[in-house]
Order: structure tokens, then C-alpha cells, then sequence
């Protein structure tokens, strides 16, 4: 709801606030005021991080990840194992699995999954580039890190079914109990995925 206190610029920012994820009408305003309340220390160095972040960053061309350089920093790196490829739904997820620092291989990013309810099609996901490089014939594994929702497990069928006939061996990350967590607070479905992912002792 607009206020009859604040002008159209303020309006504007506070619009484009409200876009972000996590910010809601009344979050946006309160990041708006205090963006406004200290111009020096914070809105103006910010301004000028969106301005450089928009003419210098754009997305690799061999995985989808985002850096000024092309190809990035991740794909550019000589110490990386080429034999496997993991393959997340957005850079977000590549960058939470480089500060885990559990995968030492190539990444493909897809920008999303398959959703029909969303209008998504395999046109719309970065498939073919994928399937180019897992016929490569130093590629050996694709590990799919895909959300387990449905339309991530959708996705990752569709991707398996999609390389079939490149000889490379198609993995997915175990699923269920989280490190830390207790039986008793887990869901059904995590509890049956925990199941089937178990493992010897």
C-alpha cells in the first residue's frame, strides 16, 4: 500500500525492494529507510556494486555459473576433476556445495526444473549443453543434485533418461537423516529416503 508521505522515487525503491526474495511490503520499507538513512556508508557504495555487478558478471558459457570471467573462475581452475559433472538446479546451489567442499569435479547449472504447472519445459532448462558434455569422453559420472521435491525428482528422471546412450554413470545425492538430526522430528518421506540411501557401518 502506498503512503501518501512518500514520493514516487521512494515509492519506486521500495517497489523494487519488495521483489527480492524474502522481502515483503513492509520488509522492503524498512530496508528503504534504512538505505535512505545512511546514503554514505550504504546506499551509495551499494548502487555502485549493482551498477558493476550488472555491466561485469555474466553466466559461464560451459556451466552456467556466474563471475566477470568466461569461462569462470570454478571451470577455469586446472586442479578440477574433469571425469564428473554435478548438475544443480541454480548457481545457488554450486555455491553451497563449494563451501561444503565435498565435490571436487566440473558443475552444469540448468537454471531450474522441469514443472508443468510452471510452464518449464526441457527448452527452457540449459539440457542440451548438458548432454553435449556428458557424451565428452573424459566425463564418467553425472551426479545429479537435485532438490528432492517433485519436480526435482521429475527433472532428474527426465536428465537420466535424456543421457541413457552417453556411457557415463548417472549418481544422485543420498538422501535422508541430516547430520545433527533426530528421528523423532524428521518427516515420513525423509525417514523412507534414509532407508533406502543406507549404507554400511
Amino acid at each position: 500500500m502506498k503512503s501518501a508521505s512518500a514520493g514516487p522515487e521512494i515509492e519506486r525503491l521500495i517497489s523494487l525492494l519488495a521483489k527480492l526474495p524474502g522481502l515483503g511490503p513492509r520488509s522492503a520499507r524498512r530496508a528503504a529507510l534504512n538505505l535512505l538513512g545512511k546514503k554514505d556508508a550504504l546506499m551509495r557504495p551499494l548502487a555502485d556494486a549493482l551498477a558493476d555487478a550488472a555491466d561485469k558478471i555474466r553466466a559461464c558459457s560451459e556451466c552456467g555459473n556466474l563471475d566477470v570471467a568466461d569461462p569462470c573462475t570454478v571451470c577455469a581452475a586446472p586442479n578440477r576433476l574433469d571425469a564428473a559433472i554435478c548438475v544443480v538446479e541454480t548457481v545457488g546451489d554450486l555455491w553451497a556445495l563449494e563451501r561444503a567442499g565435498a565435490f571436487k569435479g566440473r558443475y552444469h547449472v540448468l537454471g531450474g526444473v522441469l514443472s508443468a504447472l510452471d510452464g518449464v519445459r526441457p527448452e527452457d532448462l540449459n539440457i542440451t549443453k548438458l548432454v553435449e558434455r556428458a557424451a565428452r569422453d573424459e566425463v564418467t559420472e553425472i551426479v545429479l543434485a537435485l532438490n528432492a521435491t517433485v519436480d526435482g525428482q521429475t527433472t532428474a528422471h527426465y536428465l537420466a533418461d535424456r543421457m541413457a546412450g552417453c556411457g557415463v554413470s548417472i549418481t544422485s545425492l543420498a538422501r535422508g537423516v541430516p547430520v545433527g538430526g533426530e528421528l523423532d522430528y524428521l518427516d515420513d518421506g525423509t525417514l523412507a529416503a534414509a532407508f533406502r540411501s543406507r549404507s554400511s557401518v
